[in-house]
């Protein structure tokens, strides 16, 4: 998540404190969301050796590198981001915006006319501090994923994706709830306890 503008000592000295940035130092992970990840999939076993996984806002790729290391590189993902990352075995890159028209058909074509076994975004918009305006926008890019999700899922698939509660979240819940069978909402450990995040695991896509 983009730390708040104006804050940028505060938050590098927490990052120094947080017991899951050393630790994922310590691991060898590219950031500590890693954890969330793991947290998540201990409790849901969401992956599957052989399975085609779409990881959008990937940067700087703990998800992708979480999901290849444990399923031994029996995986194809599919990664998208803005921001450039650093290869991975298994992982297709695209450098982009999912949301232009060229970008999202070069990830359908890389995820193949069978579709995608599981969808995972960690997104999170620019953060300015002010409810106000970081809800609207946290919440616009949930449903950009999860509209993303229904099109390339295939069925009985899987999504997750990073929810902040607030203004919105309850419709959004609904929404999903029209497109899978079983939607849970999760708390990771790895989440800072003051974060209003939280992260909805939807699970059986219903074409």
């Amino acid at each position: 998540m983009s730390k708040p503008r104006g804050s940028s000592r505060s938050w590098r000295e927490r990052q120094e404190r947080d017991p899951f940035v050393q630790q994922a130092r310590k691991d060898g992970w590219r950031s500590r969301a890693v954890y969330k990840l793991e947290q998540i999939d201990q409790k849901e076993r969401l992956l599957k050796p052989g399975m085609v996984c779409v990881d959008l806002g990937s940067s700087p790729g703990s998800w992708s590198q979480y999901i290849s290391e444990k399923l031994r590189g029996k995986v194809r993902i599919v990664a998208v981001d803005l921001l450039p990352m650093d290869s991975l075995p298994g992982v297709e890159f695209i450098q982009g915006d999912f949301r232009d028209d060229e970008i999202f058909q070069q990830l359908l074509q890389a995820v193949g006319k069978d579709g995608a076994d599981l969808v995972i975004s960690d997104i999170a918009p620019n953060i300015t501090g002010t409810k106000a305006v970081d809800q609207p926008r946290s919440m616009y890019l949930v449903e950009l994923a999860h509209d993303m999700a229904r099109r390339v899922l295939k069925r009985r698939g899987s999504f997750v994706c990073k929810v902040f509660q607030g203004e919105g979240f309850d419709e959004f819940v609904r929404d999903v709830r029209n497109s899978f069978e079983r939607v849970r909402v999760i708390k990771p450990k790895a989440s800072r306890a003051g974060s209003r995040e939280v992260y909805l695991v939807a699970r059986n896509f219903s074409l």
